[in-house]
């Protein structure tokens, strides 16, 4: 079992790593919270000159043609930066159903410029008092002519305001269907959601809006299939975010226990600091590896239906309780908003409740397990 990674990939760590040193700084993480865009514009173009954001896109279609052993490492170093950027939500959900189901016409059009950054996609999926499975796909698309018609709502949609296009969640006759829709089509109208990560969400409401036929992805009936397949690799990539933020505060709160003093010697030298370290590093190991696990089993064609959401059960988790143990030894200035501890709890209680919630995750391991 070997358990390390390449020259070529630890050249990649170091890379994304000093990127996200240069253009995501806490500052900058600060500075773009509730911004309408969500994302810096000098971030978005490193990644595209550096070819990051078309790493896991085939080289077909102007990728890296990476697998999900490099896109973890990617998410993990995005992770530890708190860099917000649409990658996710364009280069791996928007990309990935397209590479699924869409049609060659599709691919050409889209892909390319998707891995180059020209253009970004986001997903219009989570709808009001909805739940995460495909029962709460309420939203319809009717068919009028030689398109459809599309009216819903849907909610927590990121980067919106910034986006050049959805692919969009609506049920058909035939059950759960996959669209794109131009950001600027008729009928469209957004109001952005406040959050506890201060990340940027609309919520969006579609009437009567029309699409062509071309727009479609896939099969008749087959969008909560190609969806859900999707959404496997992607939350690997985001269990990864995960682990590189967990990583990185426990780093920073072991740093200020050996710093700080109190009765004349550090605060880790206390056995109870001591032993929530103790207990925050297995955590963050013990994620690491199933994450890294996860992308490997993905990268090799192995089946990751049980893999992917313990992946992203365990490392949301742990991300979670090694923030908020941050704050607890960081005393009462953790707690405050000049103190980045904040920053990574924030976005870790987020993730822990965003595409795919806990409850869902463990039905989803509960069925595996129990099958």
């Amino acid at each position: 079992m070997d358990l390390d990674f390449t020259e070529e990939q630890d050249m990649l760590r170091e890379l994304v790593r000093g990127v996200g040193a240069a253009y995501t700084p806490s500052e900058v993480v600060r500075d773009i919270e509730d911004d309408p865009s969500g994302y810096p514009a000098e971030l978005w173009k490193q990644l595209a000159e550096l070819d990051l954001i078309g790493l896991l896109l085939p080289a077909e279609y102007g990728g890296s043609g990476m697998s999900t052993l490099e896109g973890a490492i990617l998410y993990e170093e995005l992770g530890r930066s708190l860099a917000p950027t649409p990658h996710f939500v364009s280069a791996v959900m928007s990309a990935g159903v397209l590479l699924r189901a869409g049609s060659g016409e599709q691919k050409q059009s889209l892909l390319p410029r998707i891995a180059t950054g020209e253009i970004v996609m986001t997903t219009a999926w989570l709808e009001p008092h909805h739940g995460f499975g495909p029962d709460g796909i309420a939203l319809t698309a009717k068919p009028d002519g030689d398109g459809w018609v599309l009216d819903g709502t849907k909610w927590h949609v990121p980067f919106a305001q910034a986006a050049d296009g959805f692919v969009v969640l609506a049920r058909t006759d035939a059950g759960v269907e996959l669209f794109t829709v131009d950001a600027q089509s008729d009928g469209i109208r957004m109001s952005q959601q406040l959050t506890i990560a201060a990340d940027t969400q609309y919520e969006i409401t579609f009437e009567q809006v029309r699409v062509s036929n071309a727009s479609r992805i896939g099969a008749p009936g087959s969008g909560w299939d190609t969806w859900h397949d999707t959404m496997l690799e992607g939350i690997v990539l985001l269990a990864a975010q995960a682990v590189g933020g967990a990583r990185f505060a426990l780093e920073t709160t072991v740093q200020y226990a050996k710093d700080r003093q109190q009765f004349d010697k550090p605060l880790g030298a206390f056995q109870a600091i001591a032993h929530y370290l103790a207990d925050a590093s297995t955590t963050v190991e013990g994620a690491e590896i199933l994450v890294h696990e996860a992308a490997w089993a993905r990268a090799n064609g192995r089946p990751i239906d049980l893999l992917a959401p313990m992946a992203k059960l365990f490392a949301c988790q742990t991300f979670r309780d090694v923030t908020a143990m941050g704050h607890q030894v960081h005393g009462g200035m953790g707690f405050t908003v000049e103190c980045d501890m904040q920053l990574y709890f924030r976005r870790a209680k987020q993730l822990q409740v965003s595409w795919w919630n806990d409850r869902y995750l463990e039905e989803l391991i509960a069925t595996q397990t129990l099958d």
